[in-house]
């Protein structure tokens, strides 16, 4: 009884800590896709670029931390300055 009750929970809190990486990465990447459609490009589909960047997050633990670098670099910084202190961070997430 013991055993399958630790079990059980080991497993619940496999699959909260993975759904909440799943959210974070969303909302990460859609954020970075926000952010390059209103400072660069209009018609940009953030749709097809979050959903990539997502996709590549959950593959690639290197590519998910370059989001979340990206990420936390464009976060309360102008498009001008976003540019200029982001651009290398972020190339491999945006085109």
């Amino acid at each position: 009884m013991f055993r399958t009750t630790l079990l059980a929970l080991s497993v619940a809190v496999g699959v909260v800590a993975s759904g909440c990486g799943a959210l974070n990465n969303a909302v990460d990447c859609q954020a970075i896709c926000n952010r390059y459609q209103t400072c660069f490009n209009a018609s940009y589909d953030t749709g097809a670029c979050a959903s990539r960047c997502r996709t590549d997050s959950a593959n690639d633990p290197d590519y998910q931390h370059k989001a979340t670098v990206c990420s936390a670099c464009i976060d309360q910084q102008s498009c001008a300055s976003a540019t200029f202190s982001c651009g290398s961070s972020c190339g491999t997430i945006v085109p």
